[in-house]
């Protein structure tokens, strides 16, 4: 016999579905503020708690990857124990752990407690989202996740403006006690007024597939951020890339054999779904890594404050106020693909200016155009990844499309870190001939924009305009080499998604819940046809 959920409860009241809607869309604020905010403050943090820029770059990495590997799992726990319960918990914990993130002695305890307050973010955009999919139906349910997807960039866009004030008028610890009161207001208006919700066919955590995932992203991880450092060849280098394979290879072995999978790889036959996990991919190489990279040049190399390095990030953010919802009503009228395609095409124009315009005020139009093109995708890739599974295994659903989005976002940036490393070690063993045993360290210092100690590196008394200008023709290469990318992912894109319309996609037929056995029975047909 199939699986169904129970009978549902009656539907909650417009004002209080409008409250859980507004309680989720703050979640999904706040979780993302705090991965673009805190680099904004990492100059000050940085003065006061000391660290090496390893440690200090892995103040966002350990974040990322908490969050990212996380939420597959915490999706099918919300499946499996309940949808509201896992949401609470969640939100709860991430506000404990802020409010400690603003009191910590040391870089080593902020970085632990980044990575508690990653699982709790997974826990929470999971559950938040499972939640979200049983109250909101059809067309209301597409127009919600695209809500939630705007609200999400939102957050990523203005994080650093908000981190940069936050940062010059209050110190850099006020950046995390700002989403305790965040975190408590989607509590105290949100929790009370869910109804609990969870697919009795669920079969709790996949703990050898969750492990294998996240001990995966962290060996790649890992290896691209030292490879800089140690070289591409260096034996750590070899084993954490080589072992990350191996990994990968060990997680789909895992799902392959998994009663209750948390990944249906079935999906994957399905151009759609491939498409629609795409979309985050294309937004970090445009979006995401200016929102990490370019505050770092902003204060350390072009000698900006945090407020006025957060107010210029202002072009790059502006276009999510309004484009996202732009394009959820264009999408109506024209395909989603080809809306999508066309907004990364213009990213991609936008980051090609941005590498050959002059920094400061001629920076303001390509921003704006990369923030346009970006914003496009943005709005529409939620509504678009969730209407794929049938709403019985949407914890699944969301915690396969927020793994995509935030690993493949925290992989994305981790490889323009590390090219950007690559590029200032190539350029600095040209300029500066005499320093060959020093240029990955200084190459360190300086793709964090920590100029000051570049410079001590070398010689108190040398011109910083000859770092300056390695760093210029590193970051111009670096942007090239994005563009690049959001390029070709916006070609595989259109070719995924083809010319299908809003219409054909939101009403893709989907496939009963589960066999007597538990395994799907045929998943939602999300080719590229119709």
């Amino acid at each position: 016999m199939p699986h169904s959920l129970p009978p549902a409860a009656p539907l909650r009241g417009r004002f209080d579905r409008f409250l859980i809607l507004g309680a989720v869309c703050l979640a999904g604020f706040v979780l993302p503020l705090n991965f673009t905010g805190p680099p904004i403050a990492t100059p000050a943090i940085a003065a006061e708690l000391g660290g090496s820029p390893a440690a200090l770059t892995w103040m966002t990495n350990a974040f990322m990857l908490a969050f990212g590997s996380c939420l597959m799992a915490a999706g099918a726990l919300a499946d499996g124990v309940g949808r509201k319960r896992v949401f609470g918990i969640g939100i709860a914990a991430f506000g404990v752990a802020s409010s400690l993130l603003a009191f910590v002695p040391d870089l080593f305890w902020l970085n632990v407690l980044r990575v508690v307050q990653g699982v709790a973010a997974a826990a929470a955009l999971s559950g938040g989202n499972a939640a979200l999919a049983q109250e909101f139906h059809g067309a209301a349910r597409l127009r919600a996740f695209s809500l939630l997807g705007t609200t999400f960039g939102i957050g990523l866009a203005f994080g650093p403006s908000l981190a940069g004030w936050l940062t010059q008028t209050h110190g850099w610890r006020s950046i995390f006690l700002s989403s305790v009161v965040v975190a408590t207001a989607a509590t105290v208006f949100g929790l009370p007024r869910m109804r609990e919700s969870r697919d009795p066919a669920a079969a709790g955590i996949d703990v050898p597939g969750s492990l294998a995932f996240t001990a995966m992203l962290a060996a790649f991880t890992a290896g691209v951020l030292e490879a800089p450092a140690r070289g591409w060849g260096h034996p750590l280098v070899l084993a954490a890339l080589i072992g990350s394979g191996l990994l990968l290879a060990l997680f789909v072995r895992i799902e392959q054999r998994s009663r209750r999978p948390m990944l249906d790889l079935a999906l994957f036959r399905y151009p759609r779904f491939i498409g629609a996990q795409l979309l985050p991919i294309g937004t970090g190489f445009c979006y995401l890594v200016l929102i990490v990279l370019l505050p770092a040049r902003l204060i350390g190399v072009e000698g900006y404050g945090a407020l006025q390095a957060g107010l210029l990030m202002i072009a790059l953010s502006l276009p999510m106020l309004v484009v996202p919802f732009v394009g959820a009503v264009a999408s109506h009228r024209v395909p989603p693909g080809v809306l999508c395609s066309g907004g990364l095409l213009l990213a991609a124009a936008g980051l090609v200016w941005l590498g050959r315009a002059d920094p400061g005020a001629g920076w303001i139009a390509p921003l704006l155009l990369i923030g346009i093109g970006a914003a496009v995708p943005w709005g529409l890739m939620d509504g678009l990844a969730i209407s794929v599974v049938p709403k019985e295994r949407a914890g699944m659903a969301a915690g396969i499309f927020g793994a995509s989005r935030v690993s493949g976002e925290g992989v994305t940036i981790a490889l323009a870190s590390a090219a950007l490393a690559t590029f200032l070690g190539a350029g600095l063993q040209a300029a500066l001939p005499g320093h060959a045993g020093r240029v990955a360290e200084i190459a360190q210092h300086l793709g964090i924009g920590d100029l000051a100690q570049a410079r001590a590196l070398l010689a108190p008394t040398l011109d910083p305009a000859t770092l300056i200008g390695v760093y210029e023709r590193a970051f111009g290469h670096l942007v090239d080499a994005l563009a690049a990318a959001t390029t070709v992912t916006a070609v595989l894109v259109l070719s995924l998604f083809g010319g299908a319309s809003a219409h054909d996609i939101a009403n893709t037929h989907e496939a009963p819940a589960a066999r007597a056995d538990g395994r799907p029975e045929r998943v939602a047909d999300c080719g590229a046809h119709g």
